[in-house]
This record gives structure tokens, C-alpha cells and sequence, in this order.
């Protein structure tokens, strides 16, 4: 019974590759979110001229580094590859649409690939490699004790 005990508490290879998966996938939003944070003003105007409202465009920016910083450490990460799935689908549907350019049909066919590997993040958790299950298992000893 120890051993079981014991062996369900080691990291394995699912664990490392949720890891290195979460890592990638967050990469994205984290160097975009900073980016246009950087240059807010610029930003909004960009933005702007694309339809989008300021406060919409500070929604985005607020979840892309929140969403990334969330997906990379593992915390919240179900809700946060959700809020990222749903972006990335929202944003193919209403900016790249015009299949005829063959950039636009790749910017396209990107954001549903990322959405669906929030959609695996969202059945497959973050793994034993994140705050949620260092959470977890604190509220686990906690209510033990």
C-alpha cells in the first residue's frame, strides 16, 4: 500500500509534457500581451482602427498576460486554456476571415490549433507540474489534519 502511496506522487513523463505543452501555449500570450502593454497607446490605436473599443482592447491585454501567466504556472489553468480557447476562436472568426489571402487562411487555421490545445488543457488539467496541484494538496493536509 506504501509504494502505491508513493509512486502516485511522482512525476512522470504526461507530467513533464503537460509542462513543456503549458510553457509553449503561454509563450504566445505572454510576448503579445507585454508587447502591446508596452505600447498601450499605440496599441488602442491599432485596435481601433480594427473596430475594437478601447476597453475591449484592455480586456485583451489584461487576459493574455493573466491567461498566460495562469496556463504557465498551472494556476486556474482549466478556466484560464477556457478564456484562451474562446479568445482564440473569437478571433479567428471575426479577424481572419478572408481566405482568399493565404496569410489570413494561416492566421486562421493558428488560433483554432492554439484553441485546441486549450481545449486538451481543459480536459487534461495542468499535470503535477503546477501551483493547482500544490494547492491542492495543501488543502488536502490541511483538511487531513
Amino acid at each position: 500500500m506504501e509504494f502505491e502511496e508513493e509512486s502516485a506522487t511522482l512525476v512522470n513523463l504526461n507530467d513533464i509534457g503537460l509542462l513543456f505543452g503549458r510553457m509553449l501555449l503561454s509563450l504566445l500570450f505572454l510576448q503579445e500581451g507585454i508587447e502591446l502593454l508596452s505600447h498601450f497607446d499605440n496599441a488602442l490605436d491599432a485596435m481601433a482602427k480594427l473596430g475594437v473599443a478601447a476597453p475591449v482592447a484592455t480586456a485583451t491585454i489584461v487576459l493574455q498576460i493573466a491567461g498566460g501567466l495562469a496556463i504557465a504556472t498551472g494556476l486556474m489553468t482549466r478556466l484560464a486554456a477556457l478564456g484562451l480557447c474562446l479568445f482564440c476562436v473569437l478571433t479567428a472568426l471575426l479577424f481572419h476571415t478572408n481566405f482568399a489571402s493565404h496569410n489570413e487562411l494561416l492566421h486562421f487555421e493558428k488560433d483554432l490549433a492554439i484553441s485546441g490545445g486549450m481545449l486538451v488543457l481543459i480536459v487534461a488539467g495542468a499535470g503535477r507540474l503546477s501551483l493547482d496541484t500544490v494547492i491542492q494538496r495543501y488543502w488536502k493536509m490541511n483538511l487531513a489534519s
